[in-house]
């Protein structure tokens, strides 16, 4: 192994972090720990009250129905009134869903979710005219009205985008129903989190000398990339049978969300669920396509590097629990500030402006709720609404992985916050497509700056290590299960038989054609991956993952390599919002996603990786 490189700025643990096997109850965390709820609502009583004033909002947009053809004033007057309606509604529930989110055993916050998630569904009924009469108005119509109105003006785009949509909009009736349909359908995930966060019990892992670790979602991460094998090997058969022992239950939750996706893409007179998924965001079926076909291109280079990994940690027989498995034995110990130091330097290239907002929100703003938990959710997400700062969940470990996580987490958050501030709530949001190349930036840029200033050997390894790591997730994980995903949609499509076998049989395919013939094939454990990501219950989401890597890794080598305006087209790509498609932005920021030129790249930037990573092994 590689001995301990001396540096001033850094400290070495020789194993994880013992605080692994003592996760906190919510009620112990520190508040400089936690995000600051306050902001939306400085109590539960306040928000109660918002909640209750729902009601009145939508009563005030109800007489609109049937009279936007009038005048210009008057629909001008109903979409105010109707944002003003939504802008409260989306702290309403976004107070509630992150309450539960940081434990979802908290029962009173799960309600309270299920009260949000009923009266948005009533919101979504009540508005559900808007979109009927504005086509039954016409496009012709609407572009006078908003040149003559300056109201109207900030409306022009959206109309634009209706009108390419206007074929998939029904009556209001129909639309009506379908607002009301997404309270019960909304149900499928929640229960999801629930069982999966709480319910299934995933037991502990043991290193074999007596030392056993509670197994959590928070701490999973750092059990899996713990320096004992036995730790790493319980900790992943144990949540892999967590979730295996729910199998049926599992599917039926899984195979409830397919059914979503297809009822609503048959409602709206679509192909099929990947046409309905690609089309508000005008994303042509071959960006999907493209990006599977070049992954599968470059299979040879993952089996290359589970071979490197195989040998240089000396094993007769590699497992997937071994894939995250540390390959010195010194791994440096990244505290919290430290890390933000860090992406601060990392993202420098920005500007001050951006790094000291980033800087700013991840300590005195508290954006971020890093702490280890019980019954926090699992993974990591950035939300936020129009009139909120961006709020970021994490688990941070310590480790370079955590400050991977965290700096992935605050592109998303520094993407928001400039779209909110830069565009009309009419424009206020952007879409998945984009959201993770911004994350996946500013991964990059930090990764590339501790390349370039932590020259410490260990350090470099483990860099590479996170590296690969993150690959692994997005470019190796996601596109697979992006195929399984678009399979089990097109099974229940074509009216084929579909169960937790069928599932997991698929699953295991694909994920054996990934690892070939080096890593070996446990066909359950690895068919189950499937039920382990929440993002499943998202409508294609997860292919988005590696061409957001794909398109990040573009704009970062434009930005590094001084490309003239490369800075500034990539500060308007974050502040671009929904104002134009998720392509158009991508290209005016430097980088074609049509194409599969952006994804072949990032697969050669992982074999030049692979290579970094077999270089320095061999020379120590």
């Amino acid at each position: 192994m590689l001995g301990q490189g001396e540096t001033n700025r850094i400290k070495y643990f020789t194993e994880v972090n013992m605080e692994t096997n003592q996760v906190m109850k919510r009620s112990e965390v520190p508040l400089e720990q936690t995000w600051n709820l306050d902001s939306i609502f400085p109590s539960l009583e306040a928000w109660e009250k918002a909640l209750n004033e729902m009601d009145t909002e939508i009563g005030l947009i109800q007489p609109f129905r049937n009279t936007l053809a009038q005048s210009p004033q008057q629909l001008l007057k109903c979409l105010q009134t109707v944002e003003h309606a939504s802008r409260l509604m989306e702290k309403v529930f976004l107070y509630a869903s992150l309450e539960s989110a940081v434990d979802i055993s908290n029962q009173g916050a799960s309600s309270r979710v299920v009260q949000a998630r009923g009266k948005s569904s009533k919101l979504q009924a009540a508005m559900a005219f808007v979109e009927p009469e504005l086509i039954k108005i016409g496009f012709k119509q609407l572009k006078e009205w908003s040149q003559q109105d300056g109201g109207l003006s900030l409306y022009k785009t959206y109309f634009e985008q209706l009108e390419r949509k206007q074929s998939k909009v029904r009556s209001f009736e129909v639309e009506t129903v379908l607002a009301m349909a997404s309270e019960p359908m909304g149900t499928v995930v929640q229960t999801y989190n629930s069982l999966t966060n709480v319910e299934i019990k995933f037991g502990q892992a043991t290193d074999g000398a007596g030392n056993t670790y509670p197994i959590e979602q928070g701490n999973l991460g750092s059990l899996l990339s713990h320096e004992n094998q036995n730790v790493r090997k319980t900790a992943w058969e144990n949540y892999s049978d967590g979730f295996l022992a729910y199998k049926n239950t599992l599917a039926g939750l899984q195979i409830a969300g397919l059914q979503k996706d297809i009822f609503y893409a048959n409602s709206h007179h679509f192909e099929n669920s990947l046409e309905a998924s690609l089309f508000p965001n005008n994303i042509p079926e071959k960006v999907f396509h493209n990006l599977i076909s070049v992954f599968r291109s470059h299979l040879p280079t993952w089996h290359k590097y589970w071979k490197i990994r195989k040998r240089w940690l000396g094993l007769d027989a590699f497992h997937v629990y071994d894939i995250k498995a540390p390959l010195t034995d010194h791994q440096p110990e990244i505290l919290y500030s430290q890390a933000i130091d860090w992406i601060a330097e990392g993202m420098a290239p920005l500007g001050e402006k951006y790094v000291g907002i980033l800087h700013e929100g991840a300590t005195r703003d508290r954006w971020v709720d890093w702490a280890v938990n019980q019954g926090k959710r699992q993974g990591a997400f950035s939300s936020g609404v129009y009139e909120t700062h961006p709020f970021i969940m994490m688990s941070y470990n310590n480790d370079i992985y955590s400050l991977s996580t965290l700096a992935h987490e605050l592109g998303h958050s520094m993407h928001s916050y400039y779209t909110r501030k830069t565009q009309p709530y009419i424009h206020g949001r952007y879409s998945l497509f984009v959201a993770e190349v911004a994350s996946n930036f500013n991964q990059a840029m930090v990764r590339n700056y501790l390349l370039r200033t932590q020259l410490d050997p260990v350090f470099q390894l483990a860099i590479i290590e996170e590296a690969m790591s993150n690959f692994h997730r997005y470019f190796f994980i996601m596109p697979t299960l992006a195929q399984w995903e678009l399979e089990m949609h097109q099974r229940l499509e074509q009216g084929k038989a579909i169960n937790a076998k069928v599932m997991i049989d698929h699953c295991a395919d694909l994920f054996q054609e990934g690892y070939g013939d080096e890593v070996v094939f446990d066909h359950d454990r690895i068919g189950i991956t499937w039920s382990q990501f929440s993002h499943m219950y998202m409508n294609y989401y997860v292919y988005q993952y590696a061409t957001g890597i794909s398109g990040a890794h573009t704009l970062v080598e434009n930005i590094l390599h001084g490309q003239a305006g490369a800075v500034d087209r990539y500060l308007t790509f974050l502040s671009a919002g929904n104002s134009v498609y998720p392509l158009e932005a991508l290209s005016a920021a430097g980088v074609d996603l049509t194409q599969s030129e952006p994804v072949e790249k990032a697969f050669n930037y992982l074999a030049e990786i692979v290579d970094r990573l077999e270089s320095l092994l061999l020379t120590k």
